[in-house]
């Protein structure tokens, strides 16, 4: 287990340098897609999509827990889980804008 910390900790660290320096050795290539706001939109896109993904995943394990424990409240609780689940899908959905307005500009 020591070494498995060890090895997460090291990969963490090159990969901390090399997006850190990665500004200082750049060179001006314009708009290229792997250059500035184009990365970034991606980036933002990508960690969008991973969001949602844990997001929907726990409101829907934490549903079917709750309505494993109480059957009579399963009415309510999946009402609710729509609700919370449509308000996620409303700010992925915003932030996949952003996102593409960003990479436009790009």
């Amino acid at each position: 287990m020591n070494s498995l910390k060890a090895i997460g900790l090291a990969s963490i660290a090159i990969f901390v340098v090399l997006v850190t320096g990665a500004p200082v050795m750049a060179e001006d290539k314009g708009s290229a897609p792997f250059y500035g706001a184009g990365l970034g939109a991606g980036l933002g896109a990508g960690l969008t999509m991973i969001g949602a993904a844990m997001g929907f995943g726990r409101i829907g394990s934490a549903a079917l827990e709750s309505m494993a424990r109480q059957p009579e409240t399963a009415a309510r609780v999946q009402t609710a889980m729509i609700i919370i689940g449509a308000l996620l899908e409303g700010a992925t959905f915003f932030s996949l804008v952003i996102c593409f307005m960003i990479s436009g500009k790009a």
